[in-house]
């Protein structure tokens, strides 16, 4: 089974390169299959990669739905701040 999640933009880090929020977790992913990301977004994130944008509404609706299923990746919310770091 396949998971793509989706993630905020907190930062650009190249021109086809951001770093986004996971539930606190930061994390270095490629926009190579996505145009025009800008810091705020939400994008889909699988592997690595953003795969789509998403408006930040169907994305807090994704992220309760995950949280109601038992996934953690909204822990404080998509909005939460940072609580650890990875790349």
């Amino acid at each position: 089974m396949c998971l793509a999640i989706p993630a905020r933009v907190v930062e650009m880090t190249g021109p086809d390169a951001a770093r986004i929020d996971l539930g606190g977790v930061r994390k270095e992913i490629s926009l190579a299959l996505v145009d025009g990301v800008a810091v705020g977004d939400y994008v889909i994130v699988h592997v690595g990669y953003a795969l789509t944008r998403l408006d930040p509404e169907e994305a807090q609706r994704t992220l309760e739905a995950f949280a109601e299923a038992g996934i953690g990746v909204a822990e404080g919310g998509a909005e939460g701040p940072p609580t650890g770091s990875a790349r």
